[in-house]
């Protein structure tokens, strides 16, 4: 058994904040699936067992079983050391990690959810809303992409992995073109994607039980 174990799905970007982590890093990892279709998340003992909040992504680490994406970052960055943001950049890289969690990745991953994975379309309204949200998040962060290679400067941090959650699944998904929208965040994303260890998310998390678009 390998030492870290991430319950995952392979359509949650914010599981992928961890995998991907995990396999750059060069951890000993290893995904484990979960239902999601058919409830696990929801069952009681799964959440007394695993994540009383009833979500992915989740590590288990001797015996400990530790969620939300962002803590998850942050606890692996001091414990291993890797891709760790210095002493001087650690407001900075909660600043960031709290709007990716409020902003860049929310507003994207609903914009996701309601195109592609919901049984009936979603009302145009809302999606005009979340597209404006999305535009103005990856606004921000394309602008401040645009003078420096990371996030926090000239090195890789949990910031970027943080960010990186969602903006390597398909446009057909996400009904974004971000090559064309966002040319900073996609060189960004080019420098992520030459990494030692990069996967897409699907591979990457290949558990035989991804929730994929139902529409």
């Amino acid at each position: 058994m390998a030492h870290y174990r991430l319950y995952c799905i392979g359509a949650s970007g914010n599981a992928y904040k961890v995998a991907l982590y995990l396999n750059c890093a060069g951890l000993d990892w290893e995904p484990v699936g979960v239902d999601f279709a058919g409830g696990q998340m929801r069952n009681e003992a799964w959440r007394a067992s695993t994540n009383v909040i009833g979500e992915v992504p989740v590590l288990e680490v001797d015996g400990r079983h530790m969620s939300q994406s962002g803590a998850i970052l942050a606890w692996l960055a001091e414990t291993t050391g890797k891709f760790a943001p210095d002493h001087e950049q650690r407001f900075e890289a909660l600043r960031w990690m709290l709007f990716d969690n409020h902003k860049f990745t929310c507003s994207y991953a609903s914009h996701r959810f309601l195109g592609v994975m919901t049984a009936e379309p979603s009302h145009p309204s809302l999606m005009a809303y979340f597209k404006a949200r999305v535009e103005n998040a990856f606004g921000i962060v394309d602008k401040h992409l645009a003078s420096r290679p990371f996030m926090l400067g000239d090195r890789l941090t949990i910031v970027d992995f943080s960010l990186a959650g969602y903006v390597f699944y398909p446009p057909a998904e996400t009904g974004f073109d971000i090559e064309a929208q966002f040319p900073a965040i996609d060189a960004w994303r080019q420098r992520l994607a030459a990494l030692p260890g990069f996967v897409p998310p699907y591979e990457l998390m290949n558990v035989g039980n991804s929730v994929m678009p139902v529409r």
